[in-house]
């Protein structure tokens, strides 16, 4: 019985109960008096709808993080933000090297498959480098924003500003504590470069993954020497944020963007080009948008960012892989082919199943949403894809939710923290099957 039991708990199962757990302790010290400023218990399902979205790094918020949250519960969240964006292994590792406790080959394995690397070799080395390197960025970032923050505020909260807004960018988080200025999330810095291209530059870095970074820094950033999955995430990031920055701006022009100067339109058409993938921080109102900028941050929010990384989504290789599949089949090439290799096939199917799972929540979630809440279906499809692409970005319904629409996108962010990636460890693990070979027939296809 014990045997059949421990043969059930797969590294996946692992990893996806260590983040329900760090959900489940950051939900119950919210629910705390000293958690919130009137000293009062906050209702368990917004407690646990934050403690999901920090974790999650998602960003969605049914309460002001400055206004409802004391500084405990601020605190709180921030390690929540903090750990979820590493992941629970990563943050056990860590103290597990400080006691300086031998590693053993199936915690090894497990190291490997939280951090989406594809080598059991140096991961401990590699966990050490990831802390170092995300603690490095984040006080830079810090050191930048506690400039920029000092000339609104004093030196004290310029920091705790600086630090809370670092960590969460660099995390793909998306949670502000701007509350107090009654400006929502970075709207009062639409226009300054400084502060805006340091968020999108923490988000970037944060997005591109672990693993790209080190493959980055072992080339010495020439593209011709990196791996195809470090080519393909970069060329496939740059893609869309040229491309979504351009669209933005053509189709925001004269809607989320009439008020602001050229230079603040490109500045702001290029941030949220940024902050859909999967940030959740803004610098212009969502419920602002075009129909045509609403479908665009949508489908920027569907792709998210890249495997091992803090974002979520589909994963950008999930996006270029469908892609590249679609311009194949049209010219009937059997194979995928990129920078000379061949895509396995696997992989392939791999990269439909995650689309297709991811769609189909999607399509559920909006349904029934919109049959229990009064809302659009254009403010209904933003938050769920922002929900389950971990982004945070919000036309302003969270808060107005009922219980069971909070718990839809509590299955959702959680889902899309853990989700892809779940999926493909699941396709990937090896089984023992007999295998049969069936009778082949064909279907008519479109």
């Amino acid at each position: 019985m014990i045997s059949k039991i421990k043969s059930n708990i797969t590294y996946t199962r692992i990893i996806a109960f260590s983040f329900f757990s760090v959900i489940l302790v950051g939900t119950l010290l919210l629910c705390l008096p000293i958690s919130a400023k009137s000293n009062e218990f906050t209702p368990i399902i917004d407690c646990l709808f934050t403690a999901t979205s920090a974790t999650c790094v998602t960003g969605l918020v049914v309460y002001d993080t400055y206004n409802h949250w004391s500084l405990f519960g601020q605190i709180v969240i921030l390690l929540l933000i903090q750990i979820g964006g590493l992941g629970l292994m990563t943050v056990i590792t860590m103290f597990s090297i400080f006691m300086k406790k031998h590693f053993s080959l199936h915690e090894r394995r497990l190291l490997m498959e939280s951090a989406s690397t594809m080598r059991i070799s140096g991961i401990v080395t590699m966990v050490k480098h990831i802390v170092i390197g995300t603690l490095s960025v984040e006080l830079f970032g810090a050191a930048i924003l506690t400039a920029c923050f000092y000339k609104d505020m004093g030196l004290p909260m310029a920091i705790w500003y600086a630090v809370f807004h670092s960590i969460s960018a660099f995390c793909n988080a998306g949670f502000d504590i701007m509350g107090q200025f009654n400006t929502p999330s970075l709207t009062a810095y639409v226009g300054d470069p400084v502060v805006t291209i340091t968020i999108m530059l923490l988000i970037i870095t944060g997005g591109l993954g672990f693993l790209v970074w080190g493959n980055i820094l072992f080339s010495k950033f020439r593209l011709h020497k990196m791996e195809l999955h470090s080519k393909v995430v970069i060329i496939t990031t740059v893609f869309l944020i040229l491309s979504g920055g351009i669209l933005l701006y053509i189709t925001e022009y004269h809607h989320a963007f009439f008020t602001l100067t050229p230079g603040e339109k490109w500045l702001a058409a290029f941030f949220q080009s940024v902050t859909t993938r999967t940030a959740g921080f803004n610098s212009v109102d969502q419920a602002s948008l075009s129909n045509a900028g609403s479908l665009i941050s949508i489908i920027l929010m569907f792709i998210g960012g890249s495997p091992g990384s803090t974002a979520g989504g589909i994963k950008t290789t999930t996006f270029a892989i469908i892609i590249m599949n679609i311009l194949s089949s049209t010219s009937n090439s059997p194979d995928i082919i990129l920078f000379k290799r061949k895509v396995n096939h696997q992989i392939v199917n791999q990269a439909y199943a995650i689309g297709s799972i991811y769609l189909l929540l999607v399509l559920c979630s909006t349904i029934l949403i919109c049959a229990i809440e009064p809302f659009g279906i254009k403010e209904t499809t933003f938050e769920v894809v922002s929900a389950i692409g971990t982004v945070g970005l919000s036309m302003g319904i969270t808060s107005a939710l009922s219980a069971a629409s909070k718990l839809i996108l509590i299955f959702l962010m959680y889902s899309g923290r853990i989700g892809g990636l779940s999926l493909v460890l699941t396709l990937a693990e090896k089984k023992n099957k007999v295998h049969l070979d069936r009778p082949t027939e064909k279907i008519v296809i479109g």
